[in-house]
């Protein structure tokens, strides 16, 4: 508990932070609400504007919240996992926090749950924001609508918060493993922002065993999970592949995976 109430101190009063918040909140509201209302409000055929209207009342705001998980959010989750552990590394900070006498396992931990924290408090977030901006739709076009159930918020809130903590530990494990943060950031979004739909809008159509081992990745997983969870299909990275049980597995796998990965090359590593 100490050591996290450090990390927690250290990250809470870091601005790159908060602008990482900040960005992942302007990216849902304009592309779950902003862009989808302006085209409702210029759509000349009532029947496919009622459907988009629907999408963007107040019943639907928590599959609206987790629409940028499966890539764009989930690139900025990678980022702050990047920064949380790697600036020890650009920083050389390293040895002056273990001097104090902590193990590295007692500081992985911290970090660990600092990490889960900042997944939890960005999922917060993304509901407020969406519950608000499909308030203000439904108030502004005096629709009918109701609030989802509260089973199906709080099933949004734990998968989207699994997804978040998921990618945020990639981050971490590349920090580890590369020592730093410019090149752990870059691979990251190559993989996340090109290489994993190239997979999914490329190589998947054309080859029947990418098209069945797709399911079983990270991304197109997180995708799976966000549509099950209310997510809208066609929103980039968002696609119903497999179960819900299944996807969840998927991306608890790989949340161990990342998690064991850092852990093992920070405790068997040179830090220097």
């Amino acid at each position: 508990m100490r050591d996290m109430r450090a990390e927690v101190m250290v990250q809470v009063r870091r601005p790159a932070n908060w602008l990482l918040l900040g960005i992942a909140v302007a990216l849902t509201t304009t592309f779950a609400y902003v862009v989808p209302y302006a085209g409702y409000r210029s759509e000349s055929d009532a029947t496919p504007g009622t459907r988009v209207l629907a999408d963007l009342l107040p019943e639907a705001f928590h599959g609206s919240a987790l629409d940028g998980l499966p890539v764009f959010v989930g690139a900025l989750a990678l980022i702050f996992g990047v920064l949380v552990t790697g600036s020890e590394y650009t920083w050389q900070t390293w040895k002056t926090l273990l001097v104090q006498q902590p193990s590295r396992m007692a500081v992985f931990a911290g970090k660990v749950c600092t990490l889960a924290l900042g997944a939890l408090v960005l999922l917060v977030a993304l509901l407020a924001v969406t519950a608000g901006a499909s308030f203000a739709v439904a108030t502004i076009e005096d629709a009918t609508w109701t609030w989802p159930a509260v089973r199906d918020v709080l099933a949004a809130l734990a998968g989207g918060w699994l997804i978040a903590f998921m990618w945020a530990m990639l981050g971490m494990a590349l920090a580890i493993v590369m020592r730093g943060v410019a090149l752990p950031v870059g691979i990251g979004l190559v993989w996340m922002l090109a290489v994993q739909n190239l997979i999914t809008a490329l190589a998947a159509p054309l080859l029947d065993w990418v098209d069945a081992a797709q399911e079983w990745l990270p991304g197109p997983a997180a995708g799976s999970l966000v549509a099950t969870l209310g997510g809208r299909e066609g929103t980039p990275g968002v696609a119903e592949l497999s179960s819900q049980g299944q996807s969840i597995a998927v991306v608890v796998g790989y949340l161990a995976l990342f998690s064991i990965v850092a852990g093992a090359f920070l405790w068997r590593r040179d830090l220097t």
